[in-house]
This record gives C-alpha cells, structure tokens and sequence, in this order.
C-alpha cells in the first residue's frame, strides 16, 4: 500500500486563548503552558460534511483520480450532525463515488485504526484504491464552561488516498478497557418503556490517567513497529503524532531519545481536532515539502476507549 494524495480543510474561525478567557476563567498563559495551543479553527458558519469533502476533493486532485475509480471509502468520525447514514455515506455521493463505504470510531486513533483496514482490504483483493477521510467537530461535545476540556479542542477533516504499492511496511494497533477516562455520553431520545432515560454527559477528561495511557501506549506502538520491521528509532525521519498535547509530545520523544526536529507539531495553531490531527498534520508536511521522497515516516495515535495505533511506512508521493 502507498498513498497517493493528501488533502485537508478547516473551518475559517480562529479562536484564540484570549478570547476563551473572555467567558471562561482561565488564560493564554494557563492553556499554553498546559497544552501548548495558542488557538484553534472552530466551525462556525461551515458544516462538517463540507470541510469533509473539500479534504477528499483535494486528496483526490493530488492522486489525479477521480471518485468514480475509488473502490472503497473510510470514514473516522466521533461527532456528526448525522447519527444514520455515516458520513462516509454523505461524501460519497459529493466526490463522484459509487463504491462500498463505512464509518469507523477509534477515537483519535481513528486514521491509523483507517489505515491498518484499507491495508487489510488490499491484501484481501477486496479493493485497490481507498479514500480514507478523517472529519472532526469535537467542540460540539464539549461544555463550554469547563476549562479542562473545552481549550483544548479544534474541528477540521483531512483525507488520504492509497493504492497498491510496498511503501506501508508495518501497523499494530490496541484497545485497552479505560473507558472511565475519557468519554462523551449522547443524549437519546425518551421512551416510554425505558426505566431511566439517558440525557446524556458532556466530555469528561482524566487528564493525568490519558496522559500516562497516551505516553505507554504510543511508546509501546512505536517500540513493537520498529521491532517488527527492523528499524531502529534513529532511522526514522519524522514521527508524526496525535496533537492533543505538546507535553505528551514532548515526553514520548525524550523517552524515544530523539530530537526535537523529527516531531513536528501544529497544536499550538489548531489544538486537538481528535482523528484528523495525524492526516491534517501530514497533509501540510507534504505540501510543504518538508516530507522528502524515501524518508521513513512513523504515524501514531491514541485515543478514548483507549484505543491506541502505529504504523511505519516509507514516503514516496513526491
């Protein structure tokens, strides 16, 4: 498997720490020194499921295909106006396709969770050219009174397209039963035969239990691909990680022992956007050009549930 084309979009809303802390009792300097994020992109006048789109409208144009040659289409989406049909389903109709498609909800681990299945359909012969999108509106979970949740989050949609190739070299992905440390309960709908009714619990954080879980599980992901495949940490050009906290960043890569110029970061400028980070992240680093052909490139995630994924692969869209 290889990817093709990249693509994102983000909603045309910046909001800054400074204008948090207008109704909210905290600061710039409280949010920056906690999580590294100055602002974050918030949709406002856009919807999700047209930032999903353009995001695949754009990996497409990059992989000079079109939606009628995809063979199947991956969503990962937390949040969404729709509960039924997915979105995959929404966007599918937009870009031209025809073909098989599904949600999954790994959380933010959701675009390597998105990668180890397109691989595992290539090996099959079950499809050959997959769009695998990432569309995210955290905010919409959040309580907007509580500090500890509320700042730290953004919403965007990023995409990537992949077809057969050797350029993927290695996946391993986890869930571990945490679910007590982070988690959004949606409101349901009342019936009359149900004994209790659900209303429904805006995000809840364990910070300090997500933070070692985000930590262990991405070393251990990093350590069991580099193991498999015979890489050592040292060869791999960049490690291109979940942005949910600088801090939890900066830590795997000290216990990695790795420098700081191979973890790269646009948390300060987008905060967490949950399973989009990884493909918004990559999408500018290819634009860039700051992604070269025949770097190794290492992608992980962690997430709710706790889900947790890596995944090793050699870059050669260039």
């Amino acid at each position: 498997m290889k990817i093709i084309g990249t693509g994102s979009a983000l909603p045309s809303l910046s909001v800054t720490n400074e204008m948090l802390s207008l109704f909210m009792d905290t600061s710039d300097e409280w949010i920056r020194t906690r999580t590294g994020i100055s602002e974050r992109k918030i949709i406002s006048d856009e919807n999700l499921t047209d930032l999903a789109v353009e995001a695949a409208k754009r990996a497409l144009k990059e992989a000079n295909m079109d939606g009628a040659e995809l063979d199947y289409i991956i969503c990962s989406n937390v949040m969404n106006y729709y509960v039924t049909p997915s979105l995959s389903c929404l966007i599918a109709g937009q870009i031209n396709a025809s073909c098989p498609c599904v949600d999954l909800n790994a959380a933010c681990s959701g675009f390597v969770y998105g990668l180890d299945m397109a691989h595992a359909y290539q090996m099959a012969g079950k499809a050959k050219n997959i769009l695998i999108l990432c569309a995210e509106e955290p905010t919409r979970m959040c309580s907007w009174k509580d500090r500890n949740t509320a700042v730290l989050f953004g919403d965007g949609a990023a995409a990537v397209v992949v077809t057969e190739g050797n350029d993927f070299k290695a996946s391993y992905i986890t869930a571990k039963h945490r679910p007590e440390i982070l988690y959004y309960q949606r409101p349901l709908e009342d019936c009359p035969f149900v004994k209790y009714q659900q209303r429904g619990v805006p995000l809840y954080m364990n910070g300090k239990e997500v933070f070692k879980m985000a930590v262990n599980a991405s070393v251990e992901g990093i350590e069991r691909i580099l193991k498999e495949t015979g890489y050592t940490a040292d060869q791999v050009d960049h490690y291109i990680l979940h942005q949910a906290n600088i801090r939890i960043i900066e830590t795997i890569r000290t216990q990695l022992r790795q420098p700081e110029e191979k973890f790269p970061h646009n948390i300060e400028r987008l905060g967490n956007t949950s399973s989009a980070t990884i493909p918004i992240l990559l999408d500018e680093l290819n634009k860039s050009g700051e992604l070269k052909n025949g770097d190794t490139v290492i992608l992980c995630g962690f997430g709710a549930g706790f889900t947790a994924g890596a995944c090793l692969f050699t870059w050669t869209i260039n």
